[in-house]
């Protein structure tokens, strides 16, 4: 067999897997524009209906180091738009000034609590309670990390649901109870997430989102358009078939005593948000119960993301590993018999495209570029494999931005369009090959066993006055 022969076998498979996953995509993003359409069609009608029939919420933060923004934070929490719910900080153990802001900010006395410990966590030192606010309380414990945490907030929480979010995160005012809908419409509904957004360049004014506006850093801008294409096309599309294997770990509301049933988040998972998700599907499947996990596009929770290369690349590399430590340790999920969509199709996708996509880019580029310049590979078939690449990436971005624009216009102006259309272009050439070169080491390095750091996240909060 010729070496040429086996170039035109491996450029064959290449080019079948960008073409599958276009058409995944496609099905995915059309499924997308139909639920979209039908779900804001219903929305009015519904938030008439269940207005007056809220579910109680404990609002669990964990927060570590979070000094500078903590207060505007929970702030917004306060002002949510809610009947009955509970805010729950938990300091981790932080070395900066998190526990004396929040003293400051809102009157924090010592609390003599009972605390009921249904998850094993580090020790707690103390609760308190604020003055100024009666539904509000804080957790003082030993650093063991955002799913410990959260595990803390859980065993000291009173609903029977509870939200968990970062600390660095702006809830808009009706988000709650948006989110919160999907339990009231289904009694088999365990965890329901929604929509995270960017906050770099947006101004914010006691804890509300004054004016929206696209970050002016390249690196925050170019992660608009991510954020848009992960939640408006992928989640809506996996949610309307239930097999939805994440909910982001800065937006998402958990049936309390379904979560302690499983012992609550891993605090050795480097991604406990989405090996929660995998693991609850992975277990009530198991059990062969109903239930259901979803995704709903309108509540809206605005983040901060990094604004330089270092920590963007130690941010990516962890979520990759997370999606390889969350896959594999769940891996009885694998077409397993009672596993529905999220055991049949779901998880077998997220290991070929998402898992290994960055092989595939990068080895896929790298080959076809060694074969076009040993003359083993024609110009034309080099260039079918490049336009395959990049079409997938400008495809899925401009389909997200569409949806955006049909649905809920979150950037008014006509140069926010133009700007974020641009981006969604040009990202495919070196932002889209360094981040899947980023994915890629993550992956190598969890192969062979190496540990990896969490790193500090670099937060300049110019958000907020």
């Amino acid at each position: 067999m010729s070496l040429r022969v086996v170039t035109e076998g491996v450029q064959w498979i290449f080019l079948a897997y960008f073409v599958l996953l276009d058409l995944i995509y496609l099905a995915l993003s059309g499924v997308a524009l139909f639920g979209l359409r039908r779900y804001m069609g219903g929305v009015s009608a519904a938030e008439r209906v269940y207005s007056h029939l809220q579910m109680p919420v404990s609002l669990v933060v964990p927060a570590y180091n979070e000094g500078a923004t903590i207060a505007t934070s929970i702030r917004a929490l306060l002002q949510l738009r809610y009947q009955h719910f509970e805010v729950i900080v938990v300091n981790d153990g932080s070395k900066d000034n998190t526990l004396a802001v929040l003293q400051h900010e809102f009157a924090l006395q010592p609390f003599p609590e009972a605390y009921r410990v249904q998850i094993r966590t580090e020790p707690v030192r103390g609760i308190y309670r604020s003055l100024q606010h009666p539904n509000l309380r804080v957790i003082d414990k030993e650093n063991g990390g955002k799913a410990d945490s959260i595990n803390a907030g859980i065993n000291a929480a009173r609903y029977p649901l509870f939200y968990a979010g970062d600390a660095d995160s702006v809830l808009e005012p009706h988000s709650l109870a948006r989110v919160v809908r999907p339990f009231l419409e289904d009694p088999h509904m365990v965890a329901c997430g929604g929509t995270v957004r960017i906050i770099n360049g947006c101004t914010v004014r006691g804890g509300v989102i004054e004016e929206v506006r696209l970050p002016r850093n390249p690196l925050a801008l170019v992660q608009v358009v991510e954020y848009l294409r992960a939640f408006l096309g992928g989640r809506i599309g996996w949610s309307a078939v239930n097999g939805m294997l994440i909910v982001s770990g800065a937006f998402g509301v958990f049936h309390r005593e379904t979560v302690v049933a499983v012992n609550g988040f891993r605090a050795d998972a480097i991604g406990e948000d989405m090996e929660l998700i995998v693991r609850l599907h992975r277990k009530l499947s198991e059990q062969r119960r109903r239930y259901r996990i979803a995704f709903i596009p309108d509540p809206v929770c605005w983040t901060e993301v990094p604004e330089d290369l270092g920590t963007l690349a130690r941010q990516r590399r962890r979520w990759h590993r997370g999606l390889a430590e969350s896959l594999w340790s769940n891996r009885g999920l694998c077409f397993a018999r009672h596993s529905g969509t999220a055991g049949w199709l779901a998880f077998p996708y997220f290991v070929l495209f998402e898992l290994l996509s960055p092989v595939v880019e990068i080895g896929g580029l790298v080959f076809m570029a060694l074969a076009f310049a040993l003359g083993i590979m024609s110009s034309t078939s080099f260039l079918a494999f490049l336009a395959a690449a990049f079409a997938l990436g400008v495809m899925l971005s401009t389909t997200a931005l569409l949806l955006e624009e049909l649905s809920f216009h979150t950037y008014p102006k006509a140069r926010h369009l133009s700007v974020l259309f641009a981006v969604a272009v040009l990202e495919n050439f070196g932002y889209r090959q360094i981040t899947s070169y980023w994915r890629l080491q993550a992956l190598i390095g969890w192969l062979a066993g190496r540990s990896i750091e969490w790193g500090v996240m670099k937060r300049k909060a110019d958000w907020q006055p």
